[in-house]
């Protein structure tokens, strides 16, 4: 049986956290800049969790459990 391999997509975008969970970035953080709150702005540079329902593919994409 061949190695499974990680989708290299969804390596980049995602990381797993100590306890498990997956980290994302956020989207909506690039562009159109102008009309977003400064609060709203600072709150996309921290990274998200996502959510259990979505968790169980990435996982299976980055190799894990």
């Amino acid at each position: 049986m061949p190695k499974m391999k990680t989708h290299k997509g969804t390596a980049k975008r995602f990381r797993a956290t100590g306890g498990g969970k997956i980290r994302r970035g956020n989207a909506y953080s690039s562009h159109i800049l102008e009309k977003k709150s400064p609060k709203r702005k600072r709150a996309f540079r921290q990274p998200s969790l996502v959510s259990a329902a979505d968790a169980k593919v990435i996982k299976k994409n980055l190799g894990i459990g």
